[in-house]
């Protein structure tokens, strides 16, 4: 353990349960549910609503091999080549095989995916796809169906939740093992400001950190709260430096701040083509799948193109859609179009890349046990090293489905006791930043730190950040007032937090490979840089980086035999 804690008043109340889950999107809420099922005492705890986290804003669907002829070997094959040497096999294979029957009991619980005439499942292809193996529901609001059941069957059954709760640091017993969180509810209810949940087995499943940019398809709660908390705790984390830029995002101008409108690579499944301004396809000839490559490889064709013309965004063609078609298969997007000016029936829909999932996070074996016992983590606030370098598309909502079942069935099978709580003897706190600093931080890694990256860029950032932590610290030249404890403050520290360590990963990884683009090293290099970067936040606050031997990962401590 660190030691080190957020600057928080003490919790002013507590309450006990078997497992907390952190979080309500697919994983959170899919764990909650299989923990409650299991006969444990679960409270869930989220940020916002229940059904305001990053899932119900998942518009193409899930991944999984359901439709005639496909197999989990195909969906393995393609999830491996998109994860660019990356990925653990075994994650992978667990996740292809599972993932099926894990979809049919989402099913089960009350989802409803979009079907033909005869009642079976409508399948549409994404990039890195070689199979029609997506399931959607209601034509591009996917995310929304799935929150929608399973909130409500949350409900239903009567789970415990705390709405309007920031996490802010993990409690332990006197063995240094897992027994809860403080967290920080807003607003009115049974309970408010500083408390704590003490439980034995504490399941992360916050999300992701798109907000470290400032432009990102993630909703405003996701600033890195689940892998800040994570570091402070002792837990390691990998493959930080792989964000996924998704290629096509609506292009709201070059100054556009905060959630950005996507635009679903189902859209390029269904034959949407992208084009410059010219109308000429770009993509053609650069991949065997043209504008159905992998993520990376389409996101990194639109970057040069931009710079070849010198443009800020290129554009998606569907205009051969028709009106029918885009009012049927996708009213999510045509809407957000629309209201933005730009009719995608009529003309071509301007798109640039921007930052829409982490591909790595909180470090797990394969029941998303890390490396601080009796705590979990699941969905993109995880690293379980299906996703490599590079996510293949509609896996994510599949990942949190299936690792959520994992981790619910390792804690029901041998339920942990935790000792009470103890006050570390002598904690570190960590610095608060002023809410004014998010800014700040956000136009530094994006310029910095971005699609596009280099030493010198990746340096700039490393130093940028660091005097942000130094006026923190008070120790800038300024001698900064020390900002006071609160949501804003508590949210733009642990964005500067996750921001240290995605650029020391990006700067220490001197290759391109998959979504991490560095301009002075183009190529891949497998034989120095097919294995994983791993991060610890030290004692004294300082960032310790290894390097896996392989492109396996080690075990976590959590690997070992556990007592009953």
């Amino acid at each position: 353990m660190t030691g080190i804690r957020l600057q928080a008043p003490a919790p002013g109340w507590a309450i006990d349960a078997d497992v907390v889950v952190v979080g309500s999107g697919v994983a959170g809420l899919t764990a909650a549910l299989r923990c409650t099922a299991a006969g444990l005492r679960t409270v869930v705890v989220t940020k916002a609503r229940l059904d305001d986290g990053s899932t119900r804003w998942a518009q193409g669907g899930i991944a999984a091999a359901l439709g005639d002829g496909d197999t989990p070997e195909q969906h393995l094959d393609d999830t491996l080549v998109a994860g660019a040497g990356l990925c653990d096999e075994e994650a992978v294979r667990l996740l292809v095989t599972e993932g099926p029957d894990a979809v049919r009991r989402l099913i089960d619980t009350g989802a409803r995916f979009d079907t033909d005439a005869a009642g079976t499942i409508e399948l549409t292809r994404e990039g890195g796809h070689h199979r029609r193996r997506i399931a959607h529901a209601g034509g591009d609001a996917t995310g929304a169906e799935i929150s929608r059941a399973l909130v409500d069957a949350v409900r239903d059954r009567a789970v415990r939740t705390i709405e309007n709760a920031l996490v802010l640091d993990l409690l332990t017993d006197a063995a240094g093992r897992t027994a809860g969180v403080t967290l920080h509810v807003m607003g009115e209810g049974q309970h408010d400001g500083v408390g704590a949940v003490h439980a034995p087995a504490v399941v992360l499943a916050t999300g992701g950190m798109g907000q470290v940019f400032s432009a990102t398809t993630n909703p405003a709660v996701s600033t890195g709260d689940g892998v800040a908390l994570a570091l402070r705790a002792g837990a390691e984390v990998s493959d930080l430096e792989f964000v996924q830029f998704h290629p096509t995002v609506l292009f709201l101008g070059p100054d556009a701040q905060g959630q950005q409108p996507l635009v679903s690579e189902a859209v390029r499944g269904e034959g949407a083509h992208l084009v410059d301004a010219d109308g000429v396809r770009f993509m053609a000839g650069q991949h065997e799948l043209a504008e159905l490559a992998p993520r990376d490889i389409v996101a990194k064709g639109i970057m040069r193109r931009m710079r070849e013309q010198g443009a800020r965004h290129m554009y998606l063609d569907a205009r051969h859609f028709g009106a029918d078609m885009w009012a049927s298969r996708f009213p999510t997007i045509l809407a957000a179009c629309r209201a933005h000016g730009i009719d995608p029936v009529t003309e071509p829909i301007p798109v640039a890349p921007a930052a829409h999932y982490a591909s790595g996070g909180v470090r797990t074996d394969l029941h998303g046990r890390t490396t601080v016992p009796g705590l979990y983590a699941c969905g993109e606030v995880a690293c379980t090293g299906v996703h490599g370098a590079n996510r293949l598309a509609s896996n994510s909502l599949l990942e949190g489905l299936v690792f959520a079942e994992r981790i619910a069935d390792d804690i029901a099978a041998s339920p942990a006791r935790a000792g009470d709580p103890v006050p570390h003897p002598a904690p570190t706190v960590l610095p608060l930043l002023d809410p004014d600093a998010r800014a700040r931080v956000q136009h530094v890694m994006t310029t910095g730190a971005g699609v596009l990256r280099s030493e010198a860029s990746l340096a700039e950032a490393a130093a940028a950040l660091d005097a942000v932590y130094a006026e923190a610290l008070n120790d800038g030249p300024d001698g900064n007032k020390a900002a006071e404890p609160g949501v804003e403050s508590w949210e733009t520290t642990n964005l500067l937090c996750v921001a240290r360590v995605l650029v020391a990963a990006a700067r220490r990884r001197e290759e391109t490979r998959g979504c991490h683009w560095r301009e002075d090293r183009p190529d891949r290099d497998d034989a120095a840089w097919r294995r994983h970067l791993v991060v610890r936040l030290g004692p004294d606050r300082t960032l310790d980086v290894r390097t896996t031997d392989t492109q396996d990962f080690p075990p976590t401590d959590a690997d070992a035999p556990r007592e009953p």
